[in-house]
């Protein structure tokens, strides 16, 4: 079973609002869990989310900004596995 953490505690600890967490559950940034109309993370979300977080309150980036962010960084990660693969079939 995941652990799930309550937003309502996401927000007071990390001093953000409750919105910008529901947006980047929206854009599909992180996953959102909602039961008996509270909304939770789980706990294998925590470390993505607060990296989304610090973007926003070190960068001042907002939720367009950082799902661009999010979108360059896996790519870059995709390429560098395809050339991680092209090196070990060439070595």
């Amino acid at each position: 079973m995941v652990n799930l953490i309550a937003t309502t505690e996401i927000c007071t600890y990390h001093d953000v609002e409750y919105n910008f967490i529901n947006s980047l559950g929206e854009a599909g940034l992180v996953a959102l869990k909602v039961v008996k109309k509270n909304t939770y993370v789980p706990e294998t979300e925590l470390q993505k989310l607060e990296k989304m977080i610090r973007m926003h309150h070190e960068l001042d980036i907002n939720v367009a900004g950082i799902e661009a962010i999010i979108h360059l960084l896996d790519r870059v990660e995709q390429m560098q596995e395809e050339l991680r693969v092209l090196r070990n079939r060439v070595g």
